[in-house]
């Protein structure tokens, strides 16, 4: 391919008050040009947070090895199997209840005070993070809570992202404004809340793209086209849920004042959620994060999910079964209900090509909850999970039976390695590696 034709990595299509950044294209520059380690897609970290546990005979998988059978509520990941590396025997050591238990996720330690440990996430972005728009992107699905759980402040569960043991990054729930910051520039905080008269992102960068499209080969063509489509579909998921169309009749009467949801948010919960995993995988894709977390919930959530079939309680609630089979069935349910989701990322991710490997065959997709049992707030065994391949540091499709009680921070010192980090010890709470891993 002739230079001249050739655009660096790190090109944005730009327009008015827009920037978007792209995926890998066979037009952008070569190793010849470009070191090797810069040519090679980079590896990613995205860690996905599940409150209030599991019904753990549901999780449980049987075997070991490779040789292993998927839980019910682990089924919907059957086709991705040979991507997955399910671990047991992992505890929380020294937390108690759910505030503790979200807060210790990916630091691996009991809040002491105000005082915590940096999270694996932030450990992570100053490895990886220091070339990209964002060096890690939080985001989550419902709002921040103050008050008291016991001993604990309820809001030390509002993200279990931490930049230092006392400064905590809150994750954005508002999928216009994560939206906004990920692809519009020169746009202030009142203009991304507006929503009228507002042009598309693809609009004001469409002359860029032309031009480019014009430029690529057929496959960049396909690419460009592919991922333009994807952005598009992501801002009109959010346009309609924040301007849900005119109804053309109205009820004669009126049940009186309503509680009003949070301005901006999106009413339905698997609508938000989805919205802010595209986005996700938007960020990803197009290199604008290397470092992202998930919070599908608030850490002590009460969401109630009655649109699932059989689910009339919330979340926290049913955690609190007491063994009772309506509460455990529904338990059950809410746990499935969230592993589709990650079921639905994890081959959004699988289908996207980064010049010859996927994004996810690129990425570390950790998955999992600090507490195994609501009921009890047990924190040994914990459900967890990791997909992806690393960039080729993981061995994927097997099943790791760890030593009893072995630590959750070994598991981030484990990961740590897998980032070239070769640290001793993860926040002082580790014990070693997890040599299968």
């Amino acid at each position: 391919m002739d230079k001249a034709w050739q655009i660096p990595r790190r090109t944005f299509l730009r327009g008015l008050g827009a920037g978007l950044a792209l995926p890998y294209l066979d037009i952008m520059e070569t190793p010849a040009q470009a070191s090797v380690a810069a040519s090679a897609p980079p590896q990613r970290l995205l860690c996905i947070f599940q409150p209030n546990g599991v019904y753990p005979k549901a999780w449980d998988v049987k075997g070991a090895g490779r040789n292993f059978r998927l839980s019910p509520i682990l089924q919907p990941l059957a086709d991705l199997q040979d991507d997955l590396v399910v671990l047991s025997h992992l505890d929380n050591v020294g937390t108690r209840g759910h505030v503790q238990m979200t807060s210790s996720f990916l630091t691996g330690v009991a809040i002491d005070g105000n005082r915590n440990g940096v999270s694996l996430d932030q450990v992570i972005a100053r490895k990886i993070g220091q070339e990209t728009a964002f060096p890690s992107l939080q985001l989550g699905t419902e709002p921040p809570r103050q008050g008291q759980a016991g001993a604990d402040p309820i809001s030390f569960a509002n993200t279990v992202s931490w930049n230092t043991p006392t400064t905590r990054l809150s994750p954005e729930i508002n999928p216009r404004v994560a939206f906004d910051r990920l692809f519009r520039n020169n746009v202030g905080p009142a203009a991304m809340q507006r929503n009228e008269d507002r042009q598309s992102v693809l609009d004001l960068v469409l002359e860029d793209a032309r031009d480019l499209r014009r430029r690529g080969s057929r496959h960049d063509q396909r690419k460009l086209d592919e991922y333009l489509q994807s952005v598009r579909a992501v801002e009109s998921q959010i346009d309609r849920a924040l301007n849900p169309p005119k109804k053309s009749w109205e009820p004669p009467t009126h049940p009186g004042p309503l509680s009003a949801p949070a301005p901006g948010l999106p009413r339905q919960r698997d609508e938000h959620l989805r919205m802010m995993i595209d986005l996700m995988v938007l960020a990803m894709w197009t290199d604008s994060t290397r470092v992202g977390t998930l919070m599908t919930a608030h850490g002590f959530s009460r969401q109630n999910f009655s649109f699932l079939d059989g689910v009339t309680s919330d979340h926290h609630g049913m955690s609190h079964h007491k063994n009772k089979k309506q509460a455990v069935d529904e338990y059950t349910t809410v746990s499935r209900w969230y592993i589709e989701q990650l079921a639905y990322l994890l081959k959004r991710m699988k289908q996207i090509d980064e010049g010859g490997q996927s994004l996810l065959e690129s990425s570390v997709v950790f998955y999992g909850s600090g507490m195994k049992d609501g009921n009890g707030h047990v924190r040994t065994n914990l459900p967890l999970l990791v997909a992806g391949q690393g960039g080729g540091t993981l061995q994927t499709g097997r099943h790791i039976v760890c030593k009893e009680h072995t630590p959750l921070a070994n598991l981030h010192l484990s990961l740590l390695h897998k980032f070239g980090i070769e640290a001793d010890h993860f926040n002082g709470a580790s014990t070693g590696v997890i040599s299968e891993l």
